[in-house]
Formats: structure tokens, sequence, C-alpha cells
């Protein structure tokens, strides 16, 4: 029969053991030490000068003084002397000087409940995300704030035929967008039921041309070299704002 449990290295109480409170009261000190162990400090190397009773520590390598060859040992204060227990992998502590949850793994104390924060499936900050909507946030505003200089928020759709843009909505029902929606030409849409849209503004990517509804096409800067049909802008030489007609340049005014 072993004299010690396999988890904990208890000590058992022998038959006809003389003193069975020596190892009864060795045991019940275990126990006190390790159910809710709280460490001082993890990978401390030199002894306190004056250690309270109870209190632990979980050592690291190349200690010194009184814990000298005791090294990834825990190390607590008990009747004015030092008692030695050897940690396993999985057992939690509470480690005061760092206020923080620590796990032995792998022969050393590392911090318990780091969140792995890369390639997460979804995110719900105050509400619940889903398959479509993979980071969902429920609050009164959101701050995206720079690091020191600007700063850019991204979107990035995978083909020109994709959509890229941001949707405004009312009871979660589309009132307005804008981006590029199909196509990569930028545009701004609204809609008074969600269902039924309508292209307010155009900016074209390869031109440049702003094209306001279906009538107003303005060109950026001068008049464009390969002008198309409702094209506009402003010279500044007449001071006129100029149409072109599909064959010709007429002043509008």
């Amino acid at each position: 029969m072993s004299e010690q449990t396999p988890n904990l290295s208890l000590p058992f109480i022998m038959p006809a053991q003389a003193q069975k409170h020596v190892t009864h009261n060795e045991a019940i000190e275990l126990l006190d030490m390790i159910v809710q162990l709280t460490l001082e400090a993890s990978g401390a190397t030199i002894p306190p000068g004056a250690p309270a009773e109870g209190q632990a520590w979980a050592l690291g390598s190349g200690v010194s003084g009184a814990w000298a060859g005791q090294d990834d040992m825990i190390a607590t204060w008990r009747g004015g002397g030092w008692l030695f227990v050897t940690p396993r992998d999985g057992w939690l502590a509470w480690v005061r000087d760092v206020a923080e949850m620590q796990v032995f793994t792998g022969g050393v104390w590392v911090t318990q409940g780091e969140p792995e924060l890369q390639n997460l499936p979804s995110v719900g900050i105050n509400a619940s995300a889903d398959s479509t909507n993979r980071l969902s946030v429920n609050s009164d505003a959101v701050l995206l704030n720079n690091a020191g200089a600007g700063h850019q928020v991204k979107i990035n759709k995978a083909t020109a035929g994709d959509t890229a843009s941001l949707l405004y909505q009312t009871g979660f029902s589309g009132r307005a967008e804008m981006g590029l929606a199909g196509n990569d030409d930028f545009s701004i849409k609204t809609s008074a039921d969600g269902g039924s849209w309508v292209t307010a503004v155009t900016v074209t990517a390869a031109e440049g041309h702003v094209q306001i509804g279906a009538l107003l096409n303005l060109a950026p800067g001068g008049a464009p070299g390969t002008p198309n049909t409702g094209d506009v802008y402003f010279d500044s030489t007449s001071a006129k704002l100029r149409c072109y007609d599909g064959t010709l340049w007429q002043d509008l005014f």
C-alpha cells in the first residue's frame, strides 16, 4: 500500500502507526497550503527576510540562501521553517505581486486566462455575433483612435463585382449606402423602404467624374480630354459652367 496520495502526496495514516496525529497534521498542513493556493510571487530566487506564517513563493532557477537546491519548488513558511512542495502541471495559484491567476505547466508558472485573440470565429461586445456579422457591437458609440499619428479604416472586397460599403439603417432596414457597390465607382445611394434604391451621387473610378443623379456629370479640374455626354466643368477663364452635349461644349450660364 502506498504511504501517500497519488495527486497531492498527502501522507496516509498507516495501520498500527504510532503518533498518528503527526501524519494527520502533516496532511492538513499541505492541504492548507495547496488548496486555494496563494503565492507572494512566482520565479522568486531570494528568500524574504521576515516571512509571515503561511506565506508561499513559487521558486525559479538559481535560488539562494535557505532556498538553495530547491529550484522550481513551492516554498512556504510553516512553524518557523521552510516547507518545500513540488508543484504539478495544472495547479492554479493567485500570485499576489502581479495580481493575476497563474497555472503551472511545462515546469513554469504562466498567466492563466490570457485570451487567444488571433483567428477568433466571432466576437460580440454587449451583443451576440453570428455567421454573417462576425463582429457585433452594441453601444452608444465606437471609438477608433490613432496610435500616435493618422488612422485608417479599411473595407476590402475580393473582386470589382463585389461590394465594399457602409450601410445606414433604420430599424435594421437600409436607408443609405456609400461605397463600392458592385463595381469600383464610389456611389451614394438612398432608399425609402430598404428595397428600392436610388443612386444619388457617383464618382467614377477611372476619370473621377462626379455624377449627381442621372442629370449632372461634373468633371474634376478642367475640361476632360475625352468627355462624355452630360459632363460639366467650371471654366475659370470665362467664369462659366459648361456642359458637353455629345458634340460641343455649351455654356450653361
